[in-house]
This record gives C-alpha cells, structure tokens and sequence, in this order.
C-alpha cells in the first residue's frame, strides 16, 4: 500500500478520508489489496497538532512531510484554490513527496476523460468525455460535467455544479454550491462565482459574481472604477 497523508484536517478534510476508505472498501471488495495506507492529516495550523480527526492523528505542518526520508503520497484537501496552490507549490520541490489522485467509487468518469495529478473527484459526480482537467482539481459530491470541458489547475467546483458541454473554468476559479454554467461559456482566471449563481454569459477573471444570471460584483486587484464600467 502506498502511505498516504491528507493536507487539511477541517470538514473536507475528513471527507476525503472518507473517500480514501471508501477506495480501499471497493479494492477489497472486488478482490484487490487496499490501495492506500492512510498515515494521517498535516495541517500548518500548529494549534492541531497532536489532536486526532475521526482517529487519525494531526501530525504537524508541511515541514513534516518535507522531512521525511520515505515515499509518501499526499493529497490537498483545501478547498480554497488560493491556499491549495501555496501548499501544492511548496511540496512540489521534493521528489519524496508524490500527489495523489482520489476518485470515489461512486463517481461516474468516462476514459476520455484527462486528468491531472492531485485530483480530488467525490461520490456522485459525472464526467462525460472529452474532458480535460488540470492539477490539483477538486470536484465535489453530485456534480456534472459535460463534453470538451476544460478545468484548470487548483480549481475547486464545489456540490451539486452543473457544468454544460463546452465550458472553460480557468486556472484558481471556485464554482459554489448549485452553481449551473450554460454551453459555451467561460470562467476567468481566480474568479469566484457565488452558490446558486446561473452563469450565462461569459465571467471575466478575478472577481466574485452572483445571482441569476450571474454578474460581477467585485473585482480582485482592481479599483471600484472597473465594477462600475461594467
């Protein structure tokens, strides 16, 4: 088996401890060897440290994977794409420390579906064909994701987001909870687009949108004048 750590041990971070049980469930079940060793959670918040999440120890910051002398494979559970990419970066210098893909079981992915490494895909989720998806992505419970989708690195797609065939989600984007994207559309870079929001048109990068149809409220590094010109 392959040692395993969780980076996060909030909520998302026990749920995807679930779905490393759940992987290792399903390789018994059909007649295989359990495929990951699950060591524990790595957290920089040093307040954790030495606690346990539902049994498995919080074992220190990333500086603990950093020093050891063994392969281990690791996976980000941090929705933030902001944070994932800080901690992605800093791990990625040690040939030690491999990233993990995890699929659920129960997601539903076809083979001309292209993935990265570090992927988080959870239970329920489809994906179609024809799909690229970059690293460090994370997909969550009951999603859909159509045809010719492009998702970029460090992305995070929040439950229940339906994303239409031919839909472009750029590098850090975040989809919250039930967001729905028409045909055709994009998502800037680093952008944000609020639970519920319905996406009709195309949203330029770094900024928050909301609502139905779903326009930018705020722009990330930018001066109010750009809000109020759009």
């Amino acid at each position: 088996m392959k040692k395993l750590f969780i980076v996060g041990s909030g909520g998302f971070g026990r749920e995807v401890l679930w779905l490393a049980k759940r992987i290792n469930e399903e390789c018994i079940r059909v007649g295989k060897k359990p495929e990951w060793d699950i060591v524990g959670f790595i957290d920089d918040n040093e307040s954790l440290h030495g606690t346990a999440q539902d049994g498995y120890p919080v074992l220190g910051g990333c500086g603990y994977l950093v020093n050891l002398n063994v392969d281990v494979h690791v996976v980000i559970a941090i929705g933030s794409a902001r944070v994932k990419k800080l901690v992605a970066g800093k791990l990625a210098a040690y040939q030690h420390i491999h990233f993990a893909t995890l699929i659920d079981p129960a997601a539903i992915i076809s083979d001309r579906v292209h993935m990265g490494e570090g992927c988080i895909i959870c239970a329920g989720s489809i994906l179609t064909v024809d799909i690229k998806i970059g690293n460090h992505v994370i997909i969550n419970l009951d999603c859909t994701l159509g045809h010719d989708d492009v998702v970029g690195d460090y992305a995070t797609i929040y439950p229940s987001v339906n994303v239409s065939g031919n839909v472009e989600v750029g590098e850090g984007a975040e989809l919250g909870t039930g967001v729905q994207i028409i045909q055709g559309k994009r998502i800037g870079k680093q952008s944000i687009i609020g639970a519920g929001a319905v996406v009709v048109k195309d949203i330029p990068e770094k900024c928050t949108a909301v609502g139905s149809p779903a326009k930018p409220i705020k722009f990330f590094e930018r001066g109010v004048n750009d809000v109020q010109k759009r």
